[in-house]
């Protein structure tokens, strides 16, 4: 383990608020209804293979991946399909979910409910590539792209390096922490079995400083297996977006419109990596993921294994419910996070943490004029000039943006963290964003 490492271009150290750090993972119980959205992915949505009335198990496949860039979705529990209809999600768009009644709890024969860590691969790098696949998983960061993709590597971009991204920069947030706390090894096999469908044996496992209990955990348990190390990186916002924790870990940079695979480098969120360990390990389907509830507003905060199509209403009603101090309810962390329309919308395979904040924290000051201090090109981890592009999107300018590179944008919201004038930089760069790419 060498010394720590971080990005070269911008950032910020917002306040941690990692209040759940010390919360073990509890499991969420079940709900009344669960409500399974058949696109929680990026892509296509996957195609639906039941109806109402059909009885389901936990992991029965409900939905078909629709082409490469498609998910399978599977049950996250027992019971009788009620439902195939459009339902209101968490940001009030319409959305096709499958509903069923929980009936009892019973699973697929084939799934593995022990905690015991299996560690030889049986498979061939094509069989594992097509398990991953079967298993319906997708990038658990935020970005949801399917796995199976990011895994099946064109032999002429064959990778040198691949990270394990278990940074979780994001305030308040703590489910892959107490993760790399409480399912190590599996996490270090699951890095294992992906060195072996890529050919490598360079996994680096990069994790924030402020987790020392998992640095620790995780680097005792690392001395054992060839080919898997830790990292250790300095605490920086945004560390953990692909981008810069690629820059840290390796020093080299992905040019704007290439992927990091052009660079020789795959990266994996540490949630995608240990359901990987299970669906190649154990025989089981992405159902359920690790969600923190938390925020300033939250009166019991936690970390909580949560079946997908839970409703986000059931899980904070376990943390306290909806106090007249929440303000907003945010779905993910609060620098990239949005705040839900809806909050009886569905945990999905994406969903990180629900956060219960109130006004302290989301009240948005008045906005004044642009000094020109320049604080946002220095924290903006992009390089870019947020000031100028809000200015021409003010204005409808678009066509100006594309020398200042929006599109390069990450949406972090560094710049309108830092603004001392309050003004909004990051509302202006996604919708110069959306302008330019609607114009194509």
């Amino acid at each position: 383990m060498s010394s720590k490492k971080t990005f070269s271009i911008g950032g910020i150290h917002p306040d941690k608020f990692k209040i759940t750090a010390d919360s073990p993972v509890r499991e969420a119980g079940l709900p009344e209804y669960v409500y399974i959205p058949v696109k929680q992915h990026i892509g296509a949505p996957a195609k639906i293979l039941v109806q109402k009335g059909d009885k389901v198990k936990v992991g029965t496949l409900l939905a078909d991946a629709d082409g490469i860039v498609s998910a399978d979705v599977h049950s996250s529990v027992s019971g009788e399909v009620t439902k195939v209809e459009d339902i209101e999600g968490e940001f009030g768009w319409l959305e096709t979910m499958i509903t069923v009644k929980v009936e009892g709890d019973e699973f697929e024969p084939a799934i593995d409910r022990s905690y015991d860590v299996i560690k030889d691969i049986p498979y061939t790098p094509e069989e594992i590539v097509q398990i991953i696949r079967e298993a319906g998983i997708v990038g658990m960061g935020g970005a949801g792209y399917p796995t199976p993709i990011k895994a099946a590597v064109p032999h002429e971009k064959k990778p040198d390096y691949l990270i394990l991204n278990g940074i979780e920069c994001e305030p308040f947030l703590t489910a892959d922490d107490r993760l790399m706390i409480e399912r190590a090894e599996q996490i270090i096999v699951g890095a294992k079995i992906i060195n072996k469908v890529l050919g490598i044996q360079n996994a680096i496992i990069a994790v924030d400083e402020n987790k020392p209990e998992a640095i620790e955990i995780l680097t005792n348990i690392s001395r054992r297996y060839v080919g898997v190390n830790v990292q250790v990186c300095a605490t920086k916002y945004p560390q953990g977006g692909e981008k810069q924790l690629i820059q840290a870990i390796t020093g080299r940079e992905v040019p704007p419109g290439k992927l990091p695979i052009d660079i020789g480098c795959i990266v994996q969120n540490v949630g995608t990596v240990y359901a990987i360990y299970e669906a190649v390990m154990k025989h089981k389907p992405l159902f359920e993921r690790i969600v923190t509830v938390s925020g300033d507003a939250c009166a019991r905060p936690g970390n909580y294994l949560v079946r997908v199509g839970t409703p986000a209403s059931f899980l904070i009603e376990q943390c306290g419910g909806v106090s007249e101090d929440v303000d907003q309810v945010i779905f993910g962390g609060p620098m990239m996070g949005t705040s839900a329309v809806n909050i009886n919308a569905p945990i999905t395979k994406l969903t990180s943490g629900i956060l219960l904040l109130s006004r302290r924290i989301t009240a948005r000051p008045e906005e004044g004029p642009c000094i020109r201090c320049g604080k946002c090109v220095d924290v903006c981890p992009m390089g870019l000039r947020p000031f100028a592009i809000a200015s021409f999107v003010r204005d409808n300018l678009y066509d100006e943006l594309k020398p200042l590179r929006v599109a390069d944008c990450i949406e972090c919201g560094s710049c309108a963290y830092t603004c001392p004038a309050k003004i909004p930089l990051l509302d202006y760069c996604k919708l110069g964003k959306y302008e330019l790419k609607k114009s194509k």
